[in-house]
C-alpha cells in the first residue's frame, strides 16, 4: 500500500528562537529517519497549498486570523509565553493547515492512507486564539475539509500526551464529529476531564481519556482495547484523523508517558484493524528528535503495510501498576457508555 506523505521546506521558515522545543530540526528528524529506507518506495510526496480561507474561517474567529496576520507582518511576537509568531509564520502556519486537508483529500481520493508532516502544531489552537505552539487547528480544518467532501461522520483521534483543548472547544456542540483525546491527566492545558463529554447536539461527542502518568504500551493498548476501538465500532466513522503527537513517549522532554516507538506502531496497527475507511494523520507535538523520529517512522511504516522494525526501545523505569490504567479505563467506560452502546 501506498502512503500519501505532505510536506513542504517553507515549514522550516516558522521560527521560535533558540531553545524552543517546537524547531525545524523536528521535521528535518523525520525525514532523515524515512530517507534510504527499503519501504520508502511507497512514500507519494507532496506538496500542499495554503489552507482555503472559507475552511480557516470555518475553525477560527475572522478577527484572530487577523491578528496573526498583523502580528507576523509587523515582524512578530507571541500570543503567549510559549507560541510564536515569526514573520513568516502567518504563511507557515496557512501551509500547516493546509497540509492536514491535503491528507484528507488525498486518503479519499486514493482509499489510502496520508501523513500530513507539518509544523507548527494545531491542537491547541482554540477558535478565537493560538496557545500551545499552535497557531491554526490543522486537525479541525482537516475535519472541516473532510464534511465538505461529504463525509457526515468524522472521528478524531489524539493520542498526543496533551489535551487537544483547541479541537475540543471547536466541536463541543456538534453532532457531526466525534473527539476523543488520550492524554496525561493533570497536565498541561489542565483540561480534558473525564467529565467532559460534550454539550446540546455534541453531547457524547467528545470522549476524553486522561490516563496516569507513567503509562506505557500496555495501558494505552488497554485504553484502545476497551474505550477507542468500540467506540470507532459503534460510531462508523467515514473518516479517521489521527492527531499524531510523539510526545507520550518516555524520552519526550515535556511529559511524563512510558509510550516506545513500537507502542506507537502498535497503536496504529490497531487502529487500521478496525477502520476501513480513509485515515489521514497530522504531526502534532514530539520534541526529543530520536524517539519523534523513530515513533513517525514507526507509523508511516504501519500505514504502508510494512512491519516496522525492532527497536531498542525501553523505558528508563516501570510502566506505572496496570490496576490503575485498567481502574481509570474502567470509570471511563462507565461515562462513554451514557452515549455509546461500548
Amino acid at each position: 500500500m501506498s502512503v500519501s506523505l505532505i510536506t513542504h521546506p517553507d515549514y522550516a521558515r516558522h521560527l521560535t528562537g533558540t531553545g524552543h522545543p517546537e524547531r525545524p530540526a523536528r521535521l528535518e528528524a523525520i525525514l532523515a529517519a524515512l530517507s534510504g529506507d527499503e519501504w520508502e518506495e511507497h512514500l507519494r510526496r507532496l506538496e500542499p497549498e495554503g489552507v482555503d480561507p472559507h475552511l480557516l474561517r470555518a475553525v477560527h474567529a475572522g478577527r484572530y486570523i487577523e491578528a496573526v496576520q498583523a502580528l507576523a507582518g509587523n515582524g512578530g511576537g507571541r500570543l503567549d509565553p510559549d507560541t510564536v509568531v515569526s514573520p513568516a509564520s502567518y504563511d507557515v502556519g496557512l501551509l500547516a493547515a493546509g497540509g492536514a486537508v491535503a491528507a484528507v483529500r488525498e486518503a479519499i481520493a486514493t482509499s489510502a492512507p496520508a501523513f500530513a508532516l507539518v509544523r507548527p502544531p494545531g491542537h491547541h489552537a482554540r477558535p478565537g486564539g493560538g496557545m500551545g505552539f499552535c497557531l491554526f487547528n490543522n486537525a479541525a480544518c482537516a475535519a472541516e475539509a473532510a464534511r465538505s467532501l461529504g463525509r457526515r461522520r468524522v472521528f478524531i483521534l489524539d493520542w498526543d500526551v496533551h489535551h487537544g483543548n483547541g479541537t475540543q472547544e471547536i466541536f463541543y456542540r456538534r453532532g457531526d464529529v466525534l473527539f476523543c483525546s488520550l492524554h496525561q491527566e493533570r497536565w498541561y492545558p489542565g483540561t480534558g476531564e473525564i467529565e467532559e463529554t460534550g454539550e446540546g447536539e455534541g453531547a457524547g461527542f467528545t470522549v476524553n481519556l486522561p490516563l496516569p502518568a507513567g503509562t506505557g504500551d500496555q495501558g494505552y493498548r488497554h485504553a484502545f482495547e476497551e474505550v477507542v476501538l468500540p467506540l470507532l465500532q459503534a460510531f462508523i466513522p467515514d473518516i479517521l484523523i489521527i492527531s499524531a503527537g510523539y510526545d507520550a513517549h518516555h524520552a519526550d522532554p515535556l511529559g511524563g508517558m512510558l509510550l516506545t516507538a513500537p507502542g506507537f506502531a502498535s497503536l496504529t496497527r490497531l487502529v487500521l484493524a478496525h477502520h476501513a475507511g480513509p485515515v489521514a494523520a497530522v504531526l502534532e507535538g514530539g520534541y526529543d528528535l530520536t524517539a519523534l523520529s523513530r515513533s513517525a517512522a514507526a507509523t508511516l511504516r504501519i500505514l504502508a503495510g510494512a512491519e516496522a522494525p525492532p527497536l531498542e526501545d525501553t523505558p528508563p523505569e516501570a510502566e506505572i501498576g496496570y490496576a490503575a490504567v485498567r481502574s481509570r479505563v474502567h470509570d471511563i467506560r462507565r461515562v462513554v457508555r451514557d452515549f455509546w452502546s461500548i
